[in-house]
Parts: structure tokens; C-alpha cells; sequence
């Protein structure tokens, strides 16, 4: 990892530069201070830019490349959007880096050291100063929250549709197999036979008398 001082005239601010929203945020007496306490930042794959557990003064922005940030070794997520922000709490708080920001590849970055800022800009003296950097650092940190909460949102629903289809699987449908009534043979009933008829007589024939 290489880190080259920015150097320039007062008031003749890169273009490239000026394209950074963060940097966009400052009038021009603003940023030429901002520019004299940042250098640039050149990086190959897998150097360490910011490092867990230390303490670091300096905000950083992406200005190509691409860096992830790592918590205990593990991904957490990557930046790749020109211009954008990271490691800014330590504008607020003087508090060890809860991650580690690694570069996934060539990557260069405008590293603004905010306590080198303060010397030449106290907090006390130029309030319009700092209220415009915590402005723009209270957005980027909304903005943040916003796309974890929806993530999570995702992440909840996600989990709600696994664990149903795990259910499902567990625990398969049964169809129940048809019930066949079972009915007790009734006893025929034994009907008695009618007595043959009796044959008649046969009729007895009147002989009259002469």
C-alpha cells in the first residue's frame, strides 16, 4: 500500500475530485483545507485499509477499485461505487474500528485525516465547517440503516420460507386410505314351507231314481 500527499493550487480543485459527493458538500476555501489534511491511498488485492480493533482518525473515499469489509475474517460486504464513504465514524467518536477493510483489488482512495483537519480547522471556531461534513456523514449513515433494515426485512422473509418448505418436507400430507365398512352378515331367516294342498274328493255323482 502506497501514500502519495495531494498536491495543487489553492483553489484549483481536480475535476475528479470534485465529482466526490463528500468533497461536493464544501464551498472552495473549505475544500483546498480538506485536501490539505487527505492524501491518496493506492492499494493492491488484499492490502489492509482499515484494521479491526485499531484506533484511526482517517475517513476514507473510494475512488476506484473495490474494498470488503471484514468482521473476524468474515465478509460483511463490499464497496464499489465511486465516491463512496467508509470508516467515517471516526469523524464522531475516537473509538476502536469495529472491522477491517480490505482491498479486493487495485484499488485508490482519498483518505481524509480528521485530526490534522481539526488542527487547522477547530471544531470550537468554524461550527459551519464541521456541520456540513456531520450533514453529509448523517445521511450516508441513514442511508445505511435504511438498506440494512430492508435487508434484514429480506433475510426474515427468507428464513420464514425455509423453515415452511422444511416443515413441509418433515412432516409429508398422508392421504388417508378409504374406509371400508364392514357389515355383519345377517342369519337368513328360515321361512317355513306352506303344507302341500289337499286333493279333493272327487264329486260323488246323484243317481236319480226311475
Amino acid at each position: 500500500m502506497k501514500e502519495f500527499a495531494i498536491i495543487h493550487e489553492h483553489g484549483r480543485v481536480p475535476e475528479t475530485l470534485r465529482s466526490v459527493p463528500f468533497l461536493g458538500s464544501f464551498d472552495d476555501d473549505q475544500l483546498d483545507d480538506v485536501l490539505n489534511s487527505s492524501s491518496y491511498i493506492q492499494c493492491e488485492a488484499d492490502d489492509v485499509i482499515i484494521e479491526e480493533g485499531t484506533i484511526d482518525s482517517r475517513i476514507y473515499i473510494l475512488l476506484s477499485g473495490e474494498v470488503a469489509v471484514k468482521k473476524e475474517g468474515k465478509t460483511l460486504a463490499t464497496i464499489k461505487r465511486v465516491g463512496e464513504v467508509f470508516g467515517e465514524l471516526a469523524v464522531v467518536n475516537e473509538d476502536r474500528r469495529s472491522a477491517s477493510v480490505v482491498a479486493v483489488n487495485q484499488t485508490v482512495c482519498l483518505a481524509v485525516d480528521q485530526k490534522f483537519l481539526q488542527d487547522i480547522k477547530p471544531r470550537e471556531e468554524y461550527p459551519e465547517f464541521y456541520a456540513v461534513m456531520y450533514e453529509f456523514i448523517a445521511r450516508v449513515t441513514a442511508g445505511r440503516l435504511q438498506a440494512t433494515s430492508r435487508r434484514l426485512g429480506e433475510v426474515e422473509l427468507e428464513l420464514r420460507e425455509l423453515k415452511a418448505s422444511l416443515a413441509k418436507k418433515k412432516s409429508p400430507a398422508v392421504k388417508a386410505k378409504p374406509i371400508k365398512a364392514v357389515v355383519a352378515a345377517k342369519p337368513k331367516r328360515s321361512v317355513p314351507k306352506k303344507p302341500a294342498p289337499k286333493a279333493k274328493a272327487p264329486a260323488k255323482r246323484a243317481v236319480k231314481r226311475r
